[in-house]
């Protein structure tokens, strides 16, 4: 174990070289675990085996099984599950009207399982399958609508016999729910929108203060809910609109508990005691390690004015930071009609909330996005990267020769 450890550091801590891929770092990681594992792979199997026919379908001690039988355990955890990861440029375009209008906004819980980084796999509860939900975009003034079911429309799954239904609410899926930020009303809407098994529910609000805020689910137990991914951003774009900008981007920073370290294999139990002692395994960007590095990062061309909307879903502030850039306003807490700050190096996020950052990149180049509690991203996946293509600028930044 004490190897296997310090190999994870080694390779952990190459994830800032230059002209490496994160998919070739992450091929090559797994291609290490699997060698210096392979002399436990005896053991390691018939203790999964064990563990998997002791827990399945039960909840022992706040950490949620899936309920399929042990035969079908390892092909389920195995299988190609889809991509959990929602990219950075999903989110709807400004709003170009100036009069107020009822927005609906179609919402769906999905638990499924999907993976973490490569050869790991974790139950993640969603808004509409993807981490964080959808970007919510509205006009100060308008009536919004918000539809939530619980469950995806038409998924096979949704027909629970008596059996699996008690095991589905024992599991904290009885009810899921959505508390907006944005809205000025007891719970966030959330005393309105505690939907059941193949329900659907609905509430109307006014959109009164132009901000970024966090949505979130806050059903029982509802640390656990939003630690699982049920978290997302609703803007209330003022009035006036905002400033125009070339391009835009969602970025939310979730922390995660499972039952083994970071890089351990296999299907990762969610941990409550990890939870409630504040030990996440996993500090993540949109779900996943790597969500947005590689052929999903980020991209834009030297010139282009950018503008960021950065927040954390769950339970631990992030000190976000992009290596060689700085923001040049910053709008604090998601008080977008405050005066921001100027020429800032690093924000912090607070659990719940969210900022809008502006900037313009001038040198080309990869830039990487962090938080600054650095052994987040080197060592827990706090890590996205941002491609600047475009013409050198050597006025201002440049090697010089001795």
């Amino acid at each position: 174990m004490n190897r296997l450890r310090i190999l994870l550091l080694m390779i952990l801590s190459s994830i800032f070289i230059i002209g490496c891929s994160e998919e070739e770092k992450y091929k090559k990681m797994g291609e290490e675990y699997a060698a210096v594992q392979a002399e436990q792979a005896k053991h390691k199997k018939s203790m999964a085996a064990q563990k998997i026919g002791d827990h399945t379908g039960h909840e022992m001690d706040g950490h949620f099984m899936i309920t399929v039988p042990p035969s079908e355990m390892k092909a389920c955890i195995a299988c190609d599950t889809g991509e959990i990861g929602r990219k950075a440029d999903d989110l709807p375009p400004p709003i170009d009207r100036k009069e107020p209008q009822l927005v609906t906004v179609d919402l769906y819980s999905d638990e499924l399982v999907a993976e973490m980084m490569p050869e790991v796999t974790y139950q993640y509860w969603t808004y509409s399958g993807k981490v964080p939900g959808p970007f919510i975009r509205v006009r100060a003034g308008d009536q919004v609508e918000i539809r939530l079911r619980h469950g995806k429309p038409g998924a096979a799954h949704q027909g629970h016999n008596e059996h699996t239904s008690a095991e589905h609410a024992a599991a904290g899926h009885s009810a899921h729910s959505i508390d907006l930020h944005a809205v000025i009303g007891p719970g966030g809407g959330a005393p309105l929108m505690q939907v059941a098994q193949g329900e659907e529910k609905r509430f109307r609000f006014t959109a009164t203060r132009p901000g970024v805020y966090v949505y979130h689910c806050a059903s029982t137990h509802v640390p656990t809910h939003i630690a699982n991914g049920m978290y997302g951003i609703i803007l209330v774009e003022p009035t006036e609109g905002l400033t125009k900008v070339d391009r835009e981007f969602y970025v939310m920073q979730g922390d995660f508990y499972t039952d083994g370290k970071f890089g351990e294999k296999g299907f990762q139990h969610f941990n409550k005691e990890k939870l409630l002692a504040e030990q996440p395994e996993y500090f993540l960007f949109n779900g996943r390690v790597g969500s947005l590095s590689g052929d999903r990062a980020l991209k834009a061309k030297v010139g282009e004015k950018i503008r960021m909307f950065v927040g954390v879903g769950s339970h631990i502030a992030s000190n976000f930071h992009i290596i060689g850039g700085i923001f040049d306003k910053l709008y604090p807490d998601g008080a977008i009609t405050s005066m921001p700050l100027l020429n800032v190096q690093t924000t912090v996020v607070a659990a719940g909330s969210a900022v809008m950052i502006e900037f313009t990149v001038e040198v080309p180049g990869k830039y990487l996005l962090v938080d600054h509690n650095l052994s987040r991203s080197i060592d827990k996946g706090a890590l996205a990267e941002l491609i600047v293509e475009g013409p050198d600028q050597p006025d201002l930044y440049r090697s010089v020769d001795r």
